[in-house]
């Protein structure tokens, strides 16, 4: 999966926010009002309008313009856990949305039209985003802002480290966290007191996250955030490196290590006796309003938990089908929970010593694809590509991820692999298929080509829509065959394994938000239908609980893309190509499946 930081703005900045957006209002009102002007007035207009959200949006979740190669902000960490930063969103959507509503659609170009509906659906969004209790619970054991923050400070993720002035803004965000982590603290009380808290379960899990060994330390040379110090560029001064190995040990010692411990003590000692029993969110006050919001914000569809629930059900049984067949052509005897044990623990599969080795059989994987791409792709990225081991402090509790480069080129981006024990790292867990997922043509393709497409608006630049991202990943992964993987029986079962853990996800989300089923239940759910260890269950269905219909997103978006292929394939013959089919679905980046659905069928009759 694709990994977002959201973040928002300190309080100082929140009166300059305001300000810029009445700014705009007042310089793109006049063309936009008047509903006479020409077409070319009104594309400048809507340009203007995206480009000052876009510069307010970037100092409003400044984490996230980091990320996207935009240090301006670089020394910002936002407390985007009060009452007065949520009543600023909310103005802020607000206004946009009415400005946008000025404008006369039918007098745009085709690439406008686009814009102006995924910029109306992206504010309303918003908008209903903001009415729920959702910030009562500000950080879980899968994502938030203390686990942000190790990526960010350890020196090797999107914070840029490569001046004295990038060490000193990282001091800034430092300073910050303090103050977060109060206002955090007060809304977990705010949610006990509301009865909104996450599982028992979950917190469990957060306890060594806020006290790990390179997190709690007595010593600040030994922390996580000290990595940064030990890998100096060569020009820096001999006064600049002792000014700054000073303040980031008193900010080590002074600010971070106090900020966890507080986290984590709060966590054991008040909020795990009032977390609940209960597995799903409708167990909470406004729970399946909720629900109903991730549902929709996930999927980008109007699709019910119930019909979601069903199509599982379906996708379990037709690739359960499929797993039967390729059991009987490896000439197992027994059956297929046999063969999934067989999978998981025999030696045979786990032939690797050293971390480096499991990275290497992902670097053969992508020489392996390489020439076949070149048939599929008729625009591939600039963006380089690394292959690295997921950071220590982390790995544990980490799924395989996708950090993206930077639009310049000058961040590569990542596939990041959580080796906690490489001689344990099992090769039928479908190596290849999370590659195609991952890394290359999924995540690296779609992302980085968006990134790097100068004619987007910045909000589309830059945007992140589950069902279309992750439903292009989990397609990349359907066309193994053709990129000349899946040769091996075994891996190809790991694939039809990751294709199933996708499908369960539909049936086991909607089951625990929806149905009232229990933590142990689709722990077990999974068990039955996927070569899956207990663990790795616990973990897939602990995440599912953490962030309620987000594992939608793949399954949903892949069938909407096979969907397409499969309709425009049989409508154009032999004018259909398969590379201008992929160049076309991945140039305009991702968008809700509606708007998708009506840009490629514009382009299908063109052909």
């Amino acid at each position: 999966m694709k990994k977002l930081a959201l973040a928002g703005l300190v309080a100082a900045a929140l009166t300059t926010a305001c300000n810029q957006t009445k700014t705009t209002e007042t310089a793109t009102s006049g063309t936009a009002d008047s509903g006479t002007g020409t077409a070319a007035d009104s594309t400048k207009g809507l340009t203007g309008l995206f480009s000052s959200y876009w510069e307010t949006q970037s100092r409003l979740d400044p984490l996230a313009a980091t990320a996207q190669g935009d240090n301006r902000y670089n020394h910002i960490l936002p407390n985007d856990q009060t009452q007065a930063f949520r009543d600023t969103l909310r103005t802020f959507y607000g206004d946009y949305l009415a400005q946008l509503g000025k404008f006369d659609r039918e007098q745009l170009n085709d690439n406008d039209k686009i814009s102006y509906d995924i910029f109306k659906y992206e504010m309303e969004q918003r908008l209903a985003g903001l009415k729920l209790n959702t910030w009562m619970m500000p950080t879980n054991q899968f994502w938030g802002l203390p686990i942000t923050l190790g990526q960010y400070g350890s020196g090797e993720g999107n914070q840029p480290f490569k001046t004295v002035k990038d060490y000193d803004n990282w001091l800034g965000r430092v300073r910050g966290f303090t103050v977060w982590t109060d206002s955090a603290i007060g809304n977990f009380r705010r949610g006990m007191k509301a009865g909104v808290v996450l599982p028992r379960a979950l917190v469990v899990k957060m306890l060594p996250q806020m006290r790990g060994k390179d997190i709690l330390v007595s010593d600040p040379t030994k922390s996580l955030f000290y990595g940064p110090i030990t890998r100096f560029p060569k020009d820096f001064s001999d006064a600049d490196k002792s000014r700054l190995t000073d303040a980031y040990k008193k900010a080590i010692s002074t600010e971070l290590v106090p900020s966890y411990k507080k986290m984590g003590d709060f966590l054991e000692k008040e909020y795990l006796p009032k977390s609940r029993s209960t597995s799903g969110i409708a167990a909470i006050p406004g729970g399946p309003e909720m629900y109903n919001y991730y549902v929709a914000y996930w999927t980008t569809t109007t699709k019910k938990p119930a019909e979601i629930y069903q199509t599982g059900l379906a996708e379990v049984a037709r690739i359960r089908g499929e797993m039967e067949r390729v059991k009987t052509q490896t000439g197992f005897k027994g059956d297929l929970k046999a063969f999934f044990n067989y999978l998981k623990n025999d030696k045979k599969f786990m032939p690797y010593k050293q971390p480096k080795e499991v990275l290497d059989a992902f670097r053969k994987i992508q020489a392996t694809i390489d020439p076949n791409l070149k048939k599929m792709f008729g625009r591939t990225p600039k963006t380089p590509f690394e292959i690295r081991q997921t950071e220590a402090f982390r790995a544990a509790s980490a799924s395989a991820e996708y950090n993206q480069g930077s639009p310049d080129g000058t961040r590569p981006g990542i596939f990041y692999v959580p080796i906690v024990d490489a001689s344990k790292f099992n090769t039928t867990s479908g190596m290849e298929s999370l590659f195609l997922h991952e890394a290359i043509p999924g995540h690296h393709y779609q992302i980085s080509l968006q990134q790097e497409n100068n004619d987007l608006p910045k909000f589309r630049r830059f945007a992140w829509y589950g069902a279309m991202g992750e439903g292009w990943a989990l397609y990349s992964e359907s066309l193994g065959k053709e990129l000349g993987l899946y040769t091996d029986p075994y891996q190809y079962m790991g694939a039809l394994g990751d294709e199933m853990h996708r499908a369960v996800r539909l049936v086991v989300d909607t089951g625990l938000h929806f149905r009232n089923m229990t933590r142990e239940e689709a722990i077990k759910y999974m068990m039955d239908n996927e070569a899956i260890s207990e663990d790795g269950a616990t973990a897939e269905i602990e995440r599912y609980m953490a962030i309620p219909g987000q594992a939608l997103s793949y399954k949903t978006g892949a069938l909407k893309i096979q969907e397409l292929r499969a309709k425009y394939q049989k409508q154009l013959g032999s004018k259909f190509k398969l590379s201008s089919f992929h160049d076309e679905l991945l140039k305009d980046g991702v968008m809700p499946l509606a708007v998708l659905e009506k840009k490629m069928d514009a382009w299908a009759a063109k052909q």
